[in-house]
């Protein structure tokens, strides 16, 4: 990106907004995930207090939620979104419709059996011309729009991939010119994480937090264009997103929120530390949790093997300082313990859609063992670096995109070995497991799913599969466990609903067949 420094801009749309507005050039993430970081801008919280995850968790519904509090003042109220990851009908964010009069998504997983009949994403100027047609066909008055452009995956090259985000962002700006919108208009344009593109080992992002995925572009354009060109050096995090909007909406900031707005950040003399985390390889892989806290100079990632560097004068983070400059370790490492003691239970950070006492039972009436899950404080990290195995997770995360891509053979070809050599990972256990499903071989898929199952008891994917796979083997009676449970953080995916309905009927229980298939009938009828 030219505003940040690139010598060869292929943004020049955001380039010439970014002369317009604030840019805030040390901005950063708080997790680098996509589902976890939308809901810190969206709620102004941090992970451990919101509580999403990437396996289906939706917010706590008690925390404010921008367009929520925006729309309850007469705001209208809108998403446009480019991943089934933030679809909260079919996808990993239930919950984050809350307080929009539109959410459009419209996506759904691959379909099982041979073929691909599948719709992850949608290309960053098929989501612009969405949100487009939405601003012409709307009256003039206030309105909070949420656009979220996802074009890495289709993308050959991450530069093509920016490239096509920014003409996108172009389009809209133009957009809003024309509709007479632009001046008044506040726009917030963030990442919601970067990529590792290689550095430090990692392919994609997810697992570490190093700048490549936590430091990300901000740009604040305030309504007439008020302090354009502004450079702001201080720290600034996602976290401070939602506030900001609220602040310039002259709407009361809730006690709740946990950033503060850029607009003070701005103003500031001291410079902020920023934190960051990620429970996904924990989740995903079994291994240690991942925290990082910059301060001054320096970057502490909390692990099992403690890393400090001096980013001053290694900003690539490739000299880890841990052993030699102990001193500095201790005290950074004392900040990060009384920022986590902020938060009554750490250990929880993520995961809000925890199984209830009778779904458990349930579960363990089948079965099920080790569901009790005894996750590690996050602030004492224990088990494998992710260091040690991000070569693995890159497998597992190659076969992840391969089966959303609709090709579960090759998944399966991927994530074999991986589970030879270590079965306790999630991850790997359910993509096998919704791989074989794919290739309609339900008796191997079963016994990869109910691993996963054990390994990550309150995925809401995970037991959708399960319990589809076994309607096909004929199990309703069990099936509609897994179903029960799915439907129920799922609650307006259709899919989730038709199929318990079947199961119900190859039990006899018209009644609750009948409920069930009418909801999933609804759910059709409102689709876009």
């Amino acid at each position: 990106m030219g505003f940040l420094g690139a010598k060869t801009s292929v943004t020049p749309n955001l380039d010439g907004l970014a002369r317009q507005s604030m840019v805030f050039e040390r901005a950063y993430s708080q997790a680098p995930l996509t589902v976890v970081s939308h809901a810190t801008i969206l709620s102004g919280t941090y992970p451990q207090t919101h509580r999403v995850s990437e396996f289906g968790a939706r917010p706590v519904p008690t925390l404010p939620f921008i367009p929520d509090l925006l729309q309850a003042r007469g705001y209208r109220t809108a998403a446009f979104v480019g991943s089934v990851a933030l679809d909260p009908k079919n996808g990993l964010a239930p919950g984050f419709d809350r307080g929009f009069t539109l959410y459009d998504a419209g996506f759904h997983p691959p379909e099982r059996g041979p073929g691909k009949n599948s719709s992850v994403d949608r290309p960053a100027a098929q989501v612009v011309a969405r949100a487009n047609a939405w601003l012409a066909r709307n009256p003039k008055g206030p309105f909070f729009l949420w656009v979220h452009l996802d074009a890495i995956q289709s993308a050959i090259s991450y530069n093509a991939a920016v490239a096509a985000a920014d003409q996108a962002v172009g389009k809209l700006v133009a957009a809003l010119r024309a509709g007479e919108l632009y001046d008044d208009a506040l726009i917030v344009i963030a990442s919601d994480h970067g990529e590792s593109l290689g550095a430090h080992g990692e392919e994609a992002h997810g697992v570490f937090l190093y700048d490549e995925t936590i430091h990300i572009p901000l740009l604040l354009k305030l309504p007439q264009n008020q302090r354009a060109g502004r450079r702001v050096t201080a720290r600034a995090r996602l976290v401070d997103v939602a506030p900001t909007i609220l602040e310039i909406a002259g709407v009361p900031i809730p006690s709740q929120m946990q950033g503060q707005s850029l607009l003070r950040i701005a103003k500031a003399s001291a410079d902020q530390p920023v934190y960051s985390i990620s429970n996904f390889p924990q989740q995903a892989f079994g291994w240690s949790a991942l925290e990082s806290w910059r301060a001054g100079k320096y970057l502490y990632i909390r692990a099992p093997k403690p890393e400090l560097y001096e980013l001053s004068s290694d900003p690539a983070a490739t000299r880890n300082l841990a052993q030699t400059s102990k001193a500095t370790l201790e005290t950074i490492a004392g900040q990060l313990d009384a920022f986590d003691r902020r938060f009554s239970d750490p250990a929880n950070a993520f995961g809000g859609a925890d199984l209830t006492s009778s779904e458990m039972q349930k579960l363990a009436s089948l079965g099920y063992v080790g569901l009790q899950k005894s996750t590690a404080p996050v602030s004492a990290p224990s088990g494998i670096d992710p260091k040690d195995g991000i070569a693995t997770a890159n497998k597992i995360l190659s076969a992840l995109a391969l089966l959303k891509e609709g090709r579960p053979e090759k998944a399966v070809a991927v994530v074999q070995p991986v589970l030879a050599a270590g079965p306790k990972m999630y991850l790997a256990q359910f993509v096998m497991g919704a791989a074989l499903a794919q290739l309609q071989q339900y008796p191997q898929a079963i016994e990869h799913l109910r691993h996963a199952i054990e390994l990550q008891p309150d995925s809401t994917w995970a037991h959708y599969e399960m319990g589809s796979a076994l309607l096909k083997t004929g199990d309703s009676k069990t099936a509609i466990v897994h179903l029960e449970i799915a439907s129920s953080r799922l609650p307006d995916f259709a899919e989730a609903h038709s199929r318990l309905a079947e199961a119900y009927e190859h039990l006899g229980r018209a009644e609750d067949a009948k409920r069930e298939r009418s909801k999933s009938t609804a759910l059709d009828r409102a689709k876009p």
